[in-house]
């Protein structure tokens, strides 16, 4: 009897990557360290990893974005 024996691809990496480029990904996180009452840091930070294509899809949802002005700007010298 033959067995069959399943390998893990270096393609996974890349379907996983792929995928996260694909569907976008945020890490939110804020953090306090406070002593006695005392608040001594804050961190507040948020992460965006998303092909370009996604994060201009997802962020013209929620108006991150501006929309392009017909207007033209004189260039000065």
């Amino acid at each position: 009897m033959a067995s069959i024996a399943k390998s893990v691809d270096a393609s996974s990496l890349a379907e996983v990557v792929d995928r996260i480029l694909e569907k976008g990904i945020v890490i939110d996180a804020y953090v306090r360290l406070a002593l006695v009452g005392i608040e001594l840091l804050a961190i507040e930070a948020r992460v965006v990893i998303a092909s370009v294509e996604t994060w201009l899809k997802y962020a013209e949802a929620v108006g991150l974005t501006v929309p392009p002005t017909t207007e033209r700007v004189p260039l000065t010298a």
